[in-house]
């Protein structure tokens, strides 16, 4: 006799959700793998899902450090050799693409 595999009801509502990543992170993630601002271009364009001219200013203007980002450090108390780094950064600015999706 052949059972039929059922799902728990739990299982059957979860839905898995795909959100690009802001222009700001893809150049990010960029700039961490190459220095080379063609490159950087490429890869952002390539997590970005967009033609490579749109992500170029933001290549640009990221390859230039920025003043808002402030990067501070300091030692945890009861975890002794331990850092903590806490950054802020500017709002995260999202690029619509050509079909009107995020």
């Amino acid at each position: 006799m052949e059972e039929k595999s059922t799902r728990p009801p739990e299982q059957s509502r979860r839905r898995t959700r795909h959100d690009p990543p802001s222009i700001e992170d893809a150049v990010t993630a960029a700039q961490g793998l190459t220095g080379n601002i063609d490159s950087q271009v490429e890869i952002a364009a390539q997590l970005m899902g967009l033609p490579e001219d749109e992500v170029r200013p933001f290549a640009l203007k990221g390859s230039v450090p920025s003043r808002l980002s402030v990067a501070r450090s300091a030692p945890i108390p009861s975890k002794v050799g331990r850092t903590i780094t806490v950054e802020r950064r500017s709002h995260r600015s999202l690029l619509t693409r050509a079909g009107g999706h995020r």
